[in-house]
């Protein structure tokens, strides 16, 4: 009887009433989702309508994509923008690849093994991360004149001297990242290559850092990122004109806001955002099992 009576229920339930409840539940979410992304795109849709556009001011490119043409782009060849893109991509790639394989030994050591001092190192690198590196500018600048006298290619005006500091920066947060994902992977399987003859050095080589490659992609990714964008510690170690980053570089065509070429300005920021995307979506599938995975069991 109560199946019939639920039957009769469906039967005469108005059609439109579901319809009604996800217009008046869900549909103002979508609203908002599309407004939003409105918004994030149209400082995107300026900058390449202005890249486009070979006399383009700031004042005098409000008329979206009103001229089209590659002029801009063409005219990058002329300058720097392709050595400092290089010099960007260098330092970026080298500081992810540091990053990721420094902060993957020490977080397999602080996860692995059990020593002395073990936990108040680990509270030692949350306390130096509480401080931001720009508030060490100013002493980091100076050290890096000291070691030019005596390591010249870590002193200052010196790509490796501020891959050194990025490195230096980010050890504290991506040990403390790695480490609770480390701490996911089961001592068992450590136990039983122990068993086969397996070293420490080929368990983390062979066996730990493929079982965690989502949370390296992530690490690398983050490292990738920030160092390609990164302004004021590169502005302060280096100096040379043929040395300095894509964001210096870019810098120094925009700080005259009367006379700056904006036209291409314009356009090195739309090529400077290609190696990001690609990364990014190179590495997608790993950077959302990553991050998914370390917020469960990190």
């Amino acid at each position: 009887m109560s199946v019939q009576t639920h039957n009769q229920d469906l039967e005469f339930r108005p059609s439109g009433t579901r319809g009604g409840r996800w217009w008046k539940e869900v549909s103002w979410r979508h609203l908002v989702g599309v407004l939003g992304g409105i918004y994030a795109m149209f400082p995107l849709v300026y900058v390449l309508s202005t890249s486009l556009n070979p006399g383009a001011t700031l004042a005098g490119s409000n008329d979206l994509f009103r001229v089209i043409s590659g002029e801009n782009y063409s005219a990058l060849g002329d300058t720097k923008f392709y050595t400092w893109a290089l010099n960007s991509l260098f330092i970026s790639t080298v500081s992810a690849v540091a990053t990721v394989l420094m902060a993957s030994a020490a977080a397999y050591a602080f996860s692995r093994f059990r020593f002395k001092g073990r936990r108040s190192s680990l509270t030692a690198l949350l306390i130096v991360q509480m401080f931001p590196q720009m508030l060490a500018v100013v002493a980091i600048f100076l050290l890096l004149l000291a070691l030019k006298e005596v390591y010249p290619f870590l002193g200052a005006n010196n790509q490796f001297g501020l891959i050194a500091i990025y490195l230096g920066g980010a050890l504290g947060t991506n040990t403390f990242l790695l480490y609770g994902f480390f701490n996911t992977v089961p001592m068992e399987i450590d136990e039983a290559a122990k068993i086969d003859g397996a070293s420490h050095s080929q368990i983390f080589w062979t066996i730990i850092l493929r079982l965690v490659t989502p949370i390296l992609a992530v690490v690398g990714l983050l490292s990738f990122v920030g160092t390609f964008g990164e302004f004021i510690i590169a502005k302060t170690v280096l100096s040379q004109s043929d040395k300095v980053t894509l964001a210096v570089g870019l810098y120094q065509w925009a700080s005259d806001e009367r006379n700056a070429p904006w036209g291409l300005f314009a356009a090195g920021a739309v090529i400077s955002a290609i190696p990001i995307i690609a990364l990014f979506l190179f590495l997608q599938k790993y950077i959302v099992s990553g991050l998914t995975a370390g917020s469960v069991k990190g």
